[in-house]
């Protein structure tokens, strides 16, 4: 790091840096010298998008081997059999991470990789891949950063008793997590329990389309199975009583000894009101305790937010007294993945609540990109994806006057091109978008920071590569490398790569 003057006269250098590279500027003034001592930087992924290797070395299937199988389910048809093969190419991935000067990788651990079954015996084919795949990226001066669930819930426990609607979950979840602060706590000192729970509860119980894929809104058309007005409220309860109980153990047991941190990455689009009408800015307010308040209000305060209480009544399940006590206050940090802004609506009709009765229809809020015709601000590639850097200090501020400002890491912030086939890679390669992004973004969030207090210790772009994305497949491109999907996942550095190289050398 580059203190004081020296500091200003290498963001000028930067500067010029990028302008003979042909890279558009957005802010001369930001360079990795402005953020606090200690801040980390890092790229993020989780096994099934970025892993492959699916049937090898014993690692068992998983809820979304079964969904991205079934036809219909993703849009390009594809699946993540091979994803982009991270399993073996690690040791090249890393050079990659080490080249550009970054200081973490965020990785999730398959938890059917340690236990194919779920629970039962260990696979000490899967302990071994991830304890090779540590040590080599620490031996590279880059610290893990590990996601114990990244949505890859063995198919065995849902077939056995389905999955997060059961409170049997709880106990199969701390042994596996158990197992790998055994395994893997000697050298990784950061651990987050679970990525976008608000996500897989919705997308995956709500409207089904994500895996296990359950929903009613449109049952027999979209779900063979499923209630959308209950069940993604007692999945998200059982997460949150297997994150607290995680974190006890890992705390009671294995804290002292390993000195590591536990948190949880949460899924937050800020909201801004529609209008400067009293029932907009309440429904924004509805908005945002239906998805962060869902997570956040329990962990800090013990209970979910009032309007949820109110407005889902006795669909909403209740923590006992013991449960509050066990949860409230169970991780030293929040993870955040920010990406987009939109507005909120107070929902008048209730149309949507009324024909859907579901989770997403109870905030009573109506949450678009757009003010009429116009939208909130330039689109990326994804529809739900829209550039607006102010959010991220809204967002920042929001957690700090609302949660007491608690330790923040941006665990994931990004933007995707689309994959267009007929675009030669040299011109995919030019992503100057993606690079207006996270100047625009990391100058929003160096304000929070310097400005306003806010208390972020950490930023992980997602993603190191081009990956399978889920539903969409492989028709999104998140990566700061390209990967040549017709030719042998050859990798390739787009323009951010060389931004953010100068930007962690400034």
């Amino acid at each position: 790091m580059v203190a004081g003057g020296r500091g200003a006269a290498v963001g000028v250098g930067l500067a010029v840096v990028m302008v003979v590279l042909g890279f558009q500027i957005c802010s001369a003034q930001i360079t990795r010298s402005g953020f606090p001592s200690g801040f980390v930087f890092g790229t993020a992924s989780s096994a099934f998008q970025f892993e492959g290797a699916v049937k090898e070395d014993g690692r068992g299937p998983t809820v979304w081997d079964k969904f991205s199988h079934s036809f219909g389910k993703v849009v390009d048809f594809s699946n993540a059999d091979v994803a982009v093969d991270q399993y073996h190419r690690y040791p090249e991935d890393i050079k990659l991470m080490k080249d550009m000067g970054m200081d973490a990788y965020r990785f999730s651990i398959a938890w059917s990789r340690i236990f194919p079954n779920g629970s039962g015996e260990i696979n000490e084919a899967g302990v071994d891949h991830y304890n090779n795949f540590i040590n080599a990226l620490l031996a590279n001066g880059i610290e893990p950063y590990v996601t114990l669930y990244h949505w890859d819930l063995p198919q065995a426990l849902e077939d056995k008793y389905n999955g997060w609607l059961s409170p049997q979950i709880i106990n199969d979840f701390a042994i596996f997590a158990e197992t790998c602060f055994q395994r893997f706590g000697d050298r990784v000192k950061h651990w987050i329990t679970f990525n976008e729970p608000h996500t897989f509860a919705t997308q995956g119980y709500d409207v089904g389309l994500q895996a296990p894929g359950r929903c009613s809104i449109l049952l027999h058309f979209v779900c063979r199975s499923g209630n959308s007005a209950t069940e993604p409220y007692i999945v998200a309860h059982n997460v949150l009583l297997s994150h607290a109980t995680v974190s006890d153990i890992y705390r009671r047991k294995y804290k002292r000894r390993q000195r590591g941190v536990i948190g949880i990455s949460l899924d937050v689009i800020w909201f801004e009101p529609g209008s400067n009408s009293t029932e907009d800015i309440a429904a924004a307010q509805r908005a945002q305790d239906f998805q962060l308040g869902w997570f956040l209000n329990p962990l800090i305060f013990g209970d979910y937010p009032t309007s949820m209480r109110s407005r889902a009544g006795g669909r909403l399940p209740r923590f006992s007294q013991p449960q509050a006590a066990l949860v409230k206050g169970s991780l030293d940090f929040v993870g955040i993945n920010h990406y987009t802004t939109f507005y909120a609506y107070h929902n008048h009709t209730n149309i949507i609540g009324v024909v859907l009765n579901d989770t997403i229809a109870d905030s009573g809020a109506f949450t678009v990109p757009f003010k009429g015709l116009k939208t909130i601000a330039e689109r990326a590639s994804s529809i739900w994806l829209y550039i607006v850097p102010r959010g991220m200090r809204s967002l920042m501020n929001y957690i700090k006057n609302n949660y007491g400002n608690p330790l923040v890491i941006i665990t994931e912030n990004g933007m995707d091109d689309p994959n267009n086939p007929f675009k030669p890679i040299k011109e995919a390669l030019k992503d100057e978008k993606r690079i207006r992004y996270h100047d625009g973004y990391l100058t929003s969030l160096l304000a929070a920071i310097k400005e306003d207090g806010c208390n972020v210790k950490g930023y992980f772009v997602w993603s190191l590569l081009d990956n399978w994305e889920w539903a969409a497949g492989f028709t999104s491109r998140f990566g700061l490398y390209y990967v040549d999907y017709r030719d042998k996942l050859k990798r390739y550095p787009k323009d951010s790569v060389q931004w953010f190289k100068n930007f962690l050398a400034s």
